[in-house]
């Protein structure tokens, strides 16, 4: 069992090793998805790790967002190798690209798989582990009971949240901050528009949620009850939140979690009990509107909902900290004093033994040094991470030695100790070619494909002949009657002369895998082209069981900001064609290798997919899949869809995005594909979409946005993120 703290200051990370953290989590200067938090610059970030191993503690640096070209082609080696050099233990990541990189360039330095990464199979688990993950960092949505399976089926560590803020949207698909106020938490800089107040409306307009308006926040997690069961269902890094939090909350926290970690550990679960006051020093240190279990026993509840905007954080937490922020280690030194020989000084910890040697003593003249006088100067170890648990003097009477000579002995030797503690951890330079992979810049005709979620998107598009390839999404079908319905939808985009492909469910938790293995052989029988996957656990399983014949693609949640994130999932899953992610802007888009590429011109943007369930929290729930609207403080609505076979809501944004009056300089940035993406039009409005496709793309002629839609938004397209 790891407990792993939180670290955004030095001061913290002190803190927190003291308070009896086992490992440290912490943010560079750059691709940290707390890019508002104070973070460590290079000096001190080198401090830290070599801080930690003194004291024998990991340091984990996140690297958990998403890379554009530039930053992994002329940054990312040079921002990695002084850590990987002083021996960093292992690099949180998110994207896949950057996973590779580290592989090829850093090979033996461990990679963990960010909770954005949204691993929520034993299937995800075990690619991502066949790619060099040592580690994953569970997505918070899942049960005990998902976990233990991931545990012994793919036989990896996992890490899992234990305290500390949630997110309402599973983590690494939220768009929400990004598209509606350009602070993309894929970059490290979300606005957290989910703690805000929203009214909840049916399609009539009635407000369904008068007694909280506050749907999307979550309060703070809190697992300090069940520990045992944790560890039980097989985690190993028990993760504590809050790298923007105080140095006084993480170590309260940690030392909270490092005490009852310990009783289980040395009593067993039996005698496991927490006493009232340690849940309450708990709550004071902070919580937002009390403390929910999250997702462990409950697969969305809607007492995890917040009441109120704020959280509850005490403003005076100076004696909490209560010493936390000394520790030193135990060390063992003997000092031999003798006349006509240079003094000796040697000074161990067990594992580690140095000697030095300084000037001759002399012959005392007036004052000789007694025993206590030199035992006094040689214990004084001061701002070092040392403190002597015995000193063993061996010294000729009548002898004298200058302090600045005792002091310069006791510094030095404790100098070299330290230099050899930290010694194994160091890592040899490297050579400074850095190994890239990039895409081959191909060529040829965009196609047209149609994604649909309703069966007025498609219609539309069977009847269209500008449509090249149909997606079929999974919320279109009821479980019971997925094979045959979607056998009869696949038969008519073959007579109409269409590719079609099947969307895998945007989440894949362990009963849909499970559903999923037992149609799979009937699944891939069925004429389809190729599947589209949305995250890694699809993925896996498309890999697994598509067959030679079967084309695999992956849509936009599958981030390939970067060439090297796009090359990466070619080469690791034999994938023929991406979805271009929706936050790159036209300047980043001109720089990237397009020609496997599908991109987005039309469609409702998913915002948010959330384990949470408005439909539940608010009417009861139904099993009835259907949308409600979100508005907000604006007046601005954004529908919700609820997902009842795989039990998922997605927030989508309030307009469309709309870029097919681009065409002139989309067309020349070499797609291999473009893509509209029919979500809940009805069929009328389908067919003027494509219409519009038609004469933008096919006819030549300018259209304008206005004469198809009433409102629309060009996305990122132009403003891109940070």
């Amino acid at each position: 069992m790891e407990l792993l703290a939180p670290a955004g200051s030095f001061e913290t990370l002190k803190a927190v090793i003291a308070a009896g953290a086992d490992a440290v989590y912490l943010g560079g200067g750059s691709f940290g998805a707390r890019a508002y938090a104070k973070n460590f610059q290079e000096d001190e970030l080198l401090a830290a790790i070599d801080y930690g191993h003194i004291h024998n503690r990991k340091i984990f640096l996140t690297v958990n967002t998403l890379l554009k070209n530039e930053e992994i082609e002329e940054q990312l080696y040079s921002y990695l190798l002084p850590y990987y050099r002083a021996g960093l233990d292992g690099v949180i990541v998110q994207d896949f690209g950057v996973l590779w990189f580290i592989r090829d360039n850093f090979s033996d330095l461990p990679v963990h798989a960010s909770t954005q990464m949204t691993i929520a199979s034993a299937a995800g688990a075990a690619f991502l582990k066949k790619q060099g993950v040592q580690r994953i960092v569970a997505s918070r949505e899942l049960s005990l009971t998902e976990i233990k399976s991931i545990a012994d089926e793919a036989d990896i560590e996992i890490e899992s949240f234990v305290h500390g803020a949630l997110c309402y949207c599973y983590s690494g698909q939220c768009l929400m901050s990004s598209m509606i106020g350009g602070r993309s938490g894929n970059r490290g800089r979300c606005a957290q528009p989910c703690r805000l107040p929203y009214e909840v409306m049916d399609c009539n307009g009635m407000i369904l949620n008068k007694n909280n308006p506050y749907v999307l926040s979550l309060k703070d997690l809190n697992t300090i009850e069940f520990l045992p069961e944790i560890a039980k269902s097989g985690v190993y890094s028990f993760k504590i939140e809050g790298r923007m939090k105080s140095a006084a909350y993480a170590a309260g926290v940690v030392s909270v979690y490092r005490h009852y970690m310990d009783r289980y550990l040395q009593e067993g679960q039996e005698k496991y009990r927490v006493l009232p006051p340690d849940k309450k020093k708990l709550y004071d240190l902070g919580n937002r509107s009390g403390f929910t279990e999250g997702y462990y026993y409950d697969r969305n509840a809607s007492d995890m909902l917040t009441d109120r905007t704020s959280s509850h954080n005490r403003t005076d937490l100076s004696g909490e900290q209560g010493g936390l922020d000394e520790i030193k280690e135990k060390i063992y030194g003997k000092l031999i004093l003798r006349k006509d020989s240079a003094a000796i000084m040697e000074v161990s910890d067990l594992v580690n033994c140095v000697t030095v040697s300084a000037d001759t003593p002399q012959k005392a003249k007036t004052h000789p040094m007694s025993e206590e006088e030199v035992l006094k100067r040689i214990r004084k170890t001061g701002n070092t991470p040392f403190v002597f648990e015995h000193v063993e003097i061996q010294m000729e009477d009548d002898l004298f030695l200058p302090v600045a000579s005792l002091n310069h002995l006791r510094k030095e030797a404790l100098e070299l100790l330290q230099e050899k503690r930290l010694e194994p951890y160091k890592r040899a330079a490297l050579p400074e070619a850095v190994r890239f992979r990039r895409m081959p810049d191909t060529k040829a005709k965009p196609s047209l494909i149609v994604s649909t979620e309703c069966r007025e998107g498609l219609l539309a598009a069977l009847a269209d002949e500008a449509v090249d390839g149909i997606y079929l999404d999974s919320v279109m079908y009821e479980r019971d009657r997925l094979l045959s319905d979607l056998g009869a939808d696949v038969k008519k985009c073959a007579d109409a002369g269409k590719a079609v492909f099947f969307i895998l469910p945007a989440v894949f938790r362990m009963d849909t895998a499970k559903f999923y293995e037992r149609i799979a052989e009937e699944l891939f029988s069925l004429p389809l082209d190729g599947v589209v996957a949305k995250n890694y656990d699809s993925l896996s399983y498309a890999v697994f069981h598509r067959g030679e014949e079967k084309e695999i693609r992956i849509d936009h949640s599958l981030y390939t900001y970067s060439d090297a994130a796009k090359a990466a999932f070619f080469d690791a899953a034999g994938i023929r064609r991406d979805t271009v992610p929706p936050e790159l802007n036209r300047k980043e888009l001109r720089g990237r290798k397009n020609g496997e590429s599908e991109f987005l011109i039309y469609g409702y943007l998913p915002l948010m997919v959330s384990a949470g369930c408005i439909n539940k929290n608010t009417k009861g729930c139904d099993k009835h899949s259907g949308f409600l609207y979100l508005k907000d403080r604006y007046g601005v609505r954004f529908p919700v869809r609820n997902h009842c076979a795989e039990c998922y809501n997605i927030v989508y944004n309030s307009k469309p995005l709309f870029l097919i009056h681009q065409e002139s300089e989309l067309s020349r940035l070499g797609f291999g594909s473009f893509r509209i993406h029919f979500t809940m039009e009805q069929r009328d409005k389908a067919q003027n979409i494509l219409s519009a496709y038609r004469q933008a793309f096919l006819e030549k002629k300018d259209i304008h946005p206005k004469d198809h839609l009433s409102d629309y938004t060009n996305g990122h397209y132009k403003r891109g993120v940070e």
